[in-house]
């Protein structure tokens, strides 16, 4: 049986050191040394690992997300950081001028807004 207690996510990056200044310095979390990457301590848990890949190709889609009680307040602190929120001028999702997509669709559901790591990988803000 597989203990679903010491499961993991993980993900590619292209470059560890601009990946601990991102993850550490702009957004704030802790990171450690973890095999031949670092974990991303979040959750809680066991974390994320980060691992390196020279090849490294970002996925198409959300990677990690993370809920947060404001997330214009949190938006507004990323953008001072020089974090660049991603742009959508679709029916679903729109985002407004900031990047904050505001209850998809038509006002039914949470606020998100997506940005990049440096290696491209899609992240998002999460508000309920």
């Amino acid at each position: 049986m597989i203990d679903g207690d010491q499961a993991f996510s993980g993900f590619g990056v292209t470059d560890l050191s601009r990946t601990e200044e991102f993850y550490g310095d702009k957004l704030g979390f802790a990171l450690e040394p973890f095999g031949t990457g670092l974990r991303l301590k979040v959750g809680g848990g066991t974390g994320v690992f980060l691992y390196p890949r020279p090849d490294h190709e970002p996925a198409t889609f959300t990677v990690l997300n993370f809920r947060v009680d404001d997330i214009d307040a949190v938006a507004d602190d990323l953008i001072a950081k020089g974090i660049v929120f991603e742009q959508y001028d679709t029916v679903d999702p729109k985002t407004d001028s900031k990047g904050i997509s505001r209850g998809r669709p038509a006002g039914t559901g949470p606020n998100l807004a997506w940005f990049t790591d440096p290696s491209g990988n899609l992240l998002a803000l999460f508000e309920e």
